[in-house]
């Protein structure tokens, strides 16, 4: 293979891998779904190796699996992994909102209360696509504020496609309470950190109860 040849392969390997990536959170491809090398090629009109090559880094971080007789599948996460995720998810949210409760202007805090507001509204009469991106940015902007990139990484990287699918799966299943995501803007705007903090516990904790029912 020419460097050439090589270099081509890996973008194409890029944009297969957005490309599944994508569809994964779209849920056209949800947890269990059997994904073809093959077919997968075919569609995005490039050969196995890319494909493949793709595949492989969504395995490595953890959004398919791949099993003899099986083949390579959209991942369903078990119970006790779900919990240690959320545990971890939990304690990074609790310093973000703790930070920003110090850090906040008011117009932090008017932006965070008119996004909770929109994603309620939103949950009240669909559950499509956009809204998981806008609850992604919720919680990323609270983090930016608090001021640290790190954290902010860090929240993104728990929140990844396949819990935001299964999260948004419990929604269908149990719809969220009303002004699920107001009253937690409006406990972490309140300038209380014991207050903030208690907020976005609950508001995990609750997120995971519905997730497990699920499992």
């Amino acid at each position: 293979m020419t460097e050439k040849t090589a270099r081509q392969d890996h973008t194409l390997a890029q944009k297969a891998y957005r490309q599944v990536r994508e569809r994964i959170l779209v849920a056209e491809y949800p947890p269990g779904a059997v994904l073809s090398r093959r077919r997968l090629a075919g569609e995005f009109g490039m050969s196995l190796l890319p494909v493949a090559e793709a595949l492989q880094k969504l395995v490595n971080e953890g959004l398919l699996e791949s099993r003899p007789r099986v083949g390579t599948r959209v991942r369903t996460p078990p119970r006790e992994e779900i919990s240690d995720r959320y545990v971890l998810r939990e304690a990074l949210e609790s310093q973000s909102v703790r930070l920003f409760v110090e850090k906040a202007s008011a117009r932090d805090r008017t932006e965070i209360l008119r996004m909770a507001r929109r994603l309620d509204r939103m949950y009240a009469v669909s559950n499509a696509p956009s809204i998981r991106t806008l609850h992604l940015k919720f919680h990323l902007r609270i983090a930016e504020v608090a001021g640290s990139g790190l954290l902010r990484s860090a929240i993104e990287r728990e929140q990844d496609l396949l819990f935001n699918w299964l999260s948004d799966t419990a929604a269908q299943v149990h719809p969220l309470p009303d002004r699920y995501h107001s009253e937690l803007a409006e406990a972490i705007c309140s300038g209380d950190i014991h207050i903030a903090d208690a907020a976005i516990r609950s508001h995990i904790r609750y997120a995971l109860n519905e997730l497990l029912q699920l499992t």
